[in-house]
């Protein structure tokens, strides 16, 4: 089985570029949610970032809960550059933005808090795990969230009208700013909101590989041939998953540790726990899965060496007995003169006998001894 990419994003910069005028349905949208005194508001549709900070209200203030969302459902170099012109980004940070594919990160440019998160999803019938990146931009009371795939944070697929949109973060199942106690510590309230989304996708990946690894079980068992390169592949996708939570893992630390560095309040540091919990138990049962699978490989690899084995007893066994009847006609086939037994009448019956003879004794006693 071929092995796909995992992470189909490849930086704007290398993406072609259409002369022809987009469809007014296809023009990329921001959407902007303003949270004032902890109260999310309706969603808001701009088609510039510039549109979207001038709807804020004015009494802005993320030490009172009141602060913006803006999400880049859909971004585009447009767009990206955009941002980093109004808010002057760091030359740094805005080539950060327009690559994907970044390990999970958490850094500062100035007044500009940047972080990278990876969420995961479970393809089933192709036994791989996507992850799908996105790019937080936190200043003062500005919260932007980009997305770099076809998935919001929580693994939703990205609705292809607003109306969708806009029913998605208006439903409970987004609780992307839902936790009123939690959106009265400002714009890094939803940091960690978003973090712990993003961590909780890894159960049910997780889950699914455990399903898969139950299986492979049954497969190495029934003797199927295939089931090596199988336990290679998701030992794999395992290791992926390895890899991605442990740079989530030191993300989270590093926040939890720098409050004051990244601006994050000290009441947060209960919820960041929590998350370092989480991801804990991600890391935990990632490991135990990966060593459970190398342990099957090992039983994999000692059950095929018993099986070459096993043939290879039948097929010594077929030659020993081949090779009694093989020796006596070669002895009487020489046809020397003094051979007493090619004259005799009963020689010919003798020989024939006496290879059937050793041919059943032979086979007999591989038999009781079960190499036959």
């Amino acid at each position: 089985m071929a092995r796909a990419l995992r992470h189909k994003s490849e930086p704007f910069s290398k993406r072609k570029r259409s002369t022809e005028a987009a469809p007014e349905s296809a023009k990329p949208v921001l959407l902007s949610r303003h949270i004032i005194d902890s109260e999310p508001g309706n969603l808001s549709v701009s088609s510039t970032f510039a549109e979207a900070l001038a709807q804020r209200p004015a009494n802005n203030s993320s030490a009172s809960g009141s602060f913006t969302q803006v999400v880049f459902p859909k971004s585009t170099p447009e767009l990206l550059a955009e941002i980093a012109s109004a808010w002057e980004l760091h030359p740094v940070l805005v080539e950060d933005l327009f690559h994907a594919n970044q390990r999970p990160k958490v850094e500062r440019y100035d007044d500009v808090l940047f972080v990278v998160l990876k969420s995961a999803v479970y393809i089933d019938s192709a036994e791989e795990v996507e992850f799908k990146e996105f790019h937080l931009l936190m200043k003062d009371d500005v919260l932007v969230i980009v997305c770099q795939d076809d998935r919001f944070i929580d693994g939703t697929p990205i609705p292809q009208r607003v109306e969708d949109m806009d029913a998605y973060f208006s439903s409970d199942k987004s609780q992307w700013a839902s936790d009123k106690k939690l959106l009265t510590l400002g714009p890094e309230a939803l940091v960690y909101r978003l973090l712990d989304t993003a961590v909780d996708t890894y159960f049910p990946v997780l889950d699914g590989l455990q399903d898969d690894k139950d299986g492979i079980e049954r497969q190495v068992f029934s003797g199927d041939t295939a089931a090596a390169q199988r336990i290679y592949l998701l030992s794999q996708e395992v290791i992926d998953v390895l890899h991605t939570t442990t740079h989530l893992n030191r993300l989270t630390q590093r926040l939890g540790n720098g409050a004051t560095k990244y601006a994050i309040p000290t009441e947060l540091q209960a919820y960041l726990d929590d998350v370092t919990d989480h991801l804990t138990r991600v890391l935990t049962e990632a490991a135990e899965l990966r060593e459970a699978l190398s342990q099957i490989l090992n039983v994999n690899s000692t059950l095929v060496a018993q099986r070459q084995n096993e043939d290879m007893k039948k097929i010594s066994g077929w030659a020993a007995i081949l090779f009694a009847p093989t020796l006596i006609g070669a002895i009487y086939g020489m046809n020397f003169d003094d051979m007493p037994e090619l004259h005799w009448a009963f020689g010919y019956p003798m020989a024939l006998g006496l290879m059937v003879g050793l041919g059943v004794a032979l086979y007999t006693v591989f038999k009781v001894k079960k190499w036959m």
